[in-house]
């Protein structure tokens, strides 16, 4: 029975453990958790797939590219582990962000997970008469 008891206590403070590393790897991921959250539970991809369909789809990448241009001015360094000149890694770096925003998108749609529609207009007055007051 001690046996029982030591066991289940080793397996207590080993999940312990593991909630503190994972709450560690959370902060440190903090950033791309929450960009991965927006992307997939924030927009609605069933409304935004047919607004890039029609023609959102130009302006959107011209917004990738003048961020990356931006970046590239704002903190031109150089980088020993990717071989690419500054703008071009910014660019790099920037699609792969916009293709993870659109990889969210897609699995939205792939397991039917649609964000809960907000009404931001306010409610319509209904106005009475005021003949018999």
């Amino acid at each position: 029975m001690a046996d029982l008891f030591d066991t289940l206590w080793q397996l207590v403070v080993i999940l312990v453990r593991l909630g503190g590393d994972l709450g560690s790897l959370a902060l440190q991921w903090w950033a791309v958790l929450l960009w991965f959250a927006w992307w997939l539970w924030g927009v609605n991809w069933q409304k935004a797939w047919p607004v890039l369909r029609q023609g959102a789809a130009v302006p959107f990448v011209l917004l990738v590219v003048l961020a990356a241009l931006a970046w590239s001015q704002i903190a031109p360094n150089s980088c020993s582990f990717i071989p690419l000149p500054n703008f071009w890694r910014q660019l790099v770096a920037v699609s792969a962000l916009a293709a993870s925003a659109l990889f969210c998108g897609w699995l939205q749609g792939l397991f039917s997970w649609a964000p809960r529609d907000v009404d931001i207009d306010p409610p319509a007055q209904v106005e009475h008469g005021h003949a018999n007051h």
